[in-house]
């Protein structure tokens, strides 16, 4: 059965035994520099992850995944392959996250013959329809930045085609990339570069080169395996030096972070309890050869050898999420660049800001700062209900001079000018009279003490 989500399988088999250390980068938020991309990224609010949430609010495991996966933005997945309803899902989605004024990430998983027939086997029937497909997406995309992740595996595994296959295979990627592209300028498209326990970065590199990459933005790394951040920089810079001595110069890479927080090594991880989130997504990475730190395999996703590949299982999120050392509530480390000046305060303010009474309301708000840093900070924001349920919440506050907000979790930003908005989630809107819940940010700048107002959406 063709999966409905995010599906991964694929890995060579001395892949599937190699080990490497579980080293964490972490990158701060407003004091760190980015590669070609700027902004927040989308956090999509109908995921199976917030679906579930929605129909086990009272589950022992519910507030940890809620904090700890939902909150967090990750790839939405075009795995299903339907001519008839692709473009209409692909322009929601992006529609959506333009409105709120976030960057979408889209994984376009529908090569034929992907994974080899493995357990994420299906895809479009032949190349022919596969660009028929590309093309209707291509059509969706708007004309804002849009990350658009490539075909997971379809460059790294190539172990079931034949000479002619692969080659079919490789025009195929160069005519998508060009296809979304002409379609979208704005558009940021990455092509598969397996992992660091893969093949070898110029294996990959060669490989990326007969694909197409001079088209696209660069590649992206680690969706099939827990490598750690620090192992798949490193990968990646080998990769990027590689494709220069082959002429192809300009790239750079995105790492997904959704798993690597603990062990690595095999593949599949259904059934492995040594797993943990890592860094939570960004596009603010401190290096300028990785363009993101994103979650392209949402955590809790099954791969496929215990689950059904691409189901969500709430067993598997709760290991990933309970075990995570950083979560989005504590303090991020600094960049490793950073001096120990720039390294985030470890005592919270204790001051909140109140947003005024909340009898006879409907709703306030009150703020503290978390943690901060040279250049950034991060806040938390408690939202109390009044004397009566809530139908969702919207909290509003003024920037201050130099602040942006680069990242929000428990809630979805928009911003207008120097006003920024989070309304609710879709799992934390209906509180019950004087129930409350949190949403948390980074911000850049200086931390202050906003005036918040809490009213309906």
């Amino acid at each position: 059965m063709s999966p409905t989500r995010s599906p991964i399988k694929a890995l060579a088999a001395t892949a599937a035994c190699a080990t490497v250390a579980a080293a964490g980068i972490w990158f701060a938020a407003g004091s760190a520099s980015a590669g070609t991309i700027s902004g927040t990224l989308y956090r999509d609010p109908d995921t199976p992850v917030a679906r579930w949430l929605q129909s086990n609010p009272n589950d022992s495991r519910a507030a940890v995944i809620r904090d700890r996966i939902a909150s967090q933005p990750a790839s939405r997945w075009l795995s299903s392959f339907n001519l008839s309803t692709v473009g209409s899902e692909v322009s929601t989605y992006v529609g959506a996250a333009n409105a709120a004024g976030q960057i979408p990430a889209l994984t376009v998983y529908g090569i034929t013959n992907r994974d080899c027939g493995g357990a994420s086997s299906g895809g479009a029937p032949d190349l022919n329809q596969y660009q028929q497909w590309i093309s209707r997406i291509a059509q969706s995309l708007g004309s804002r930045t849009v990350i658009l992740l490539m075909e997971p595996d379809s460059i790294a595994l190539l172990t079931c085609l034949n000479s002619s296959e692969i080659a079919a295979r490789n025009q195929a990627l160069r005519t998508a990339t060009q296809t979304l592209k002409a379609a979208n300028p704005n558009a940021k498209v990455y092509l598969d570069a397996g992992h660091s326990t893969w093949n070898s970065a110029s294996e990959q590199a060669s490989r990326l080169v007969a694909a197409g990459i001079a088209d696209a933005d660069g590649f992206y790394s680690n969706v099939s395996n827990y490598n750690s951040t620090s192992a798949e920089s490193s990968f990646g810079r080998s990769i990027i030096n590689a494709l220069n001595s082959q002429g192809v110069t300009g790239k750079r890479q995105i790492i997904d972070t959704s798993r690597n927080g603990g062990a690595s090594g095999d593949w599949c991880g259904d059934d492995n309890t040594d797993r943990r989130i890592g860094q939570y997504p960004t596009v603010n990475t401190g290096d300028a050869n990785i363009d993101g730190l994103l979650w392209v395999k949402p955590p809790g996703e099954a791969d496929g050898c215990r689950y059904t590949a691409g189901s969500f299982q709430p067993d598997l999120a709760y290991s990933l999420a309970s075990s995570a050392t950083n979560p989005p509530s504590s303090a991020p480390p600094s960049s490793p660049s950073s001096s120990p000046s720039s390294s985030p305060s470890s005592s919270p303010s204790s001051s909140p800001s109140p947003s005024g009474p909340v009898v006879g309301g409907y709703c306030a708000a009150t703020y503290r700062t978390t943690s901060s840093w040279q250049g950034g900070f991060q806040g938390e924001v408690t939202v109390k209900a009044g004397g009566s349920n809530t139908a969702g919440w919207a909290v509003s506050w003024t920037l201050g001079s130099g602040q942006s907000i680069n990242q929000v979790w428990g809630g979805t930003l928009t911003t207008s000018g120097s006003t920024v908005t989070v309304r609710n989630a879709a799992w934390n809107g209906t509180l019950p009279a004087d129930g409350t819940t949190t949403f948390g940010f980074i911000g850049s700048g200086s931390a202050g003490t906003p005036t918040l107002t809490c009213a309906r959406p």
